[in-house]
């Protein structure tokens, strides 16, 4: 019963919120974020997050990046892979070095400035998808270096996070990498990614065809679903984060037949219910007590969060020959923090890497950093978009 009026309530108040979004022209996302902060501990106090919201907004994520994998288009990920690996890169190594900077100038010391430090150069897509889905640029130049960048970004958050958690020797929760060994995660994740052939040339094309030959509805809508949470899961197994996995069986499916069967049908399953509670979700960690005395570390932290992966994967854009314009509108698509961020905190408040008093003022700067992402992506997209077609119209003068 509880469960049913917290998702009556969510649903009510995101259809509402986002409809009004939308007709300001505000990312309908944003709206849905702030019911979160509004019904949750932060204020209303409605709400809190239950394991079976959780798992409902674990869900939400999985469905979004497997509809991002789906409307993505294969050959222009190839096609920007180089850009994404540096876009990727710069924009772990400044975050990394700047949140390190902000953690020992509050005195917080090496393991714990360290740790904070790969939980901002995380980054999570799922915020910017949902907005250049609504702009119509997921599959842009700028769409599509997002997108290949948050995968390798996130390979490298997990990467640096075994190397911390190895060095310091200290135990984690069952989110991180399932083996202690560090040389056999990054084996494991290899073998992971090597597979990925395996599922995209021959996995995923068998199973749409059994899809289409049962004798029940949606067959290619289930066989699909079935291969993203399989994906999803073996991804958690090896210590990545289960986003890769779904995002990677949308794409294995989008080389399918079934590829427009399955986005009509797996669209309203996810926009209808889980992807909103999702959203909700990251709302509904914020708590605003006892955050007034670490207000200043908050700000500072939050402006270092957004300023670094603005100039860190933008200048890894710039490197990669973009405009001025699309840079940033590529640093802007990896401002977001979102669940990967609040996965790793956890991870380390878990293991003891940080401390109790800084854990919320963390998570406070994380979901700042998350509202913020989605207005500076409209905005430097828009910039993107007026600058294509000034050069559209000089072009037709000459």
């Amino acid at each position: 019963m509880e469960l049913l009026k917290d998702l009556t309530l969510i649903l009510l108040a995101t259809t509402v919120v986002g409809h009004y979004c939308t007709r300001i022209g505000i990312p309908a996302v944003i709206g849905q974020l702030l019911v979160g902060v509004l019904v949750g501990p932060a204020l209303l106090g409605w709400i809190s997050l239950s394991h079976s919201l959780e798992s409902f907004a674990e869900i939400g994520v999985i469905i979004l990046m497997f509809i991002a994998g789906l409307e993505s288009d294969l050959q222009l990920l190839k096609r920007y892979l180089k850009p994404s690996v540096l876009v990727a890169l710069m924009g772990v190594l400044i975050p990394v070095i700047g949140t390190y900077a902000v953690g020992m100038a509050y005195n917080l010391g090496t393991t714990e400035s360290l740790f904070i430090s790969v939980i901002f150069a995380a980054t999570s897509v799922s915020i910017s998808v949902e907005v250049l889905k609504e702009m119509n640029a997921l599959n842009s130049r700028e769409g599509t270096t997002i997108l290949g960048a948050a995968v390798v970004d996130d390979v490298l958050a997990v990467v640096i996070l075994s190397v911390l958690v190895s060095t310091t020797g200290t135990a984690v929760g069952e989110s991180a990498a399932q083996s202690s060994s560090l040389l056999l995660t990054t084996i494991e994740q290899i073998i992971y990614f090597a597979a990925i052939y395996f599922v995209v040339r021959w996995l995923a094309p068998y199973m749409a065809k059994i899809g289409e030959r049962l004798l029940i509805p949606m067959g290619p809508t289930l066989m699909a679903i079935i291969l993203c949470f399989g994906m999803a899961y073996l991804a958690e197994l090896v210590g990545l984060s289960d986003v890769v996995g779904a995002f990677f069986a949308g794409i294995a499916i989008s080389q399918t037949t079934a590829r427009s069967t399955v986005d009509r049908h797996i669209e309203p399953v996810g926009y209808a219910l889980f992807i909103p509670v999702f959203f909700v979700s990251i709302g509904l960690n914020m708590d605003f007590n006892g955050l007034g005395k670490q207000l200043g570390f908050i700000v500072v932290l939050t402006i270092v969060a957004v300023l670094s992966k603005l100039i860190g994967a933008g200048s890894g854009a710039k490197m990669a020959g973009f405009s001025w314009a699309s840079a940033n509108a590529v640093g802007a698509g990896m401002v977001s923090r979102g669940e990967m961020a609040l996965i790793i905190a956890q991870i380390g408040y878990t293991a003891k890497l940080m401390s109790p008093v800084r854990y919320s003022a963390i998570v406070a700067a994380i979901i700042v950093a998350t509202l913020l992402a989605p207005f500076l992506l409209r905005w430097t997209m828009n910039k993107v978009h007026h600058g294509d077609v000034d050069r559209s119209k000089v072009r037709q003068a000459e």
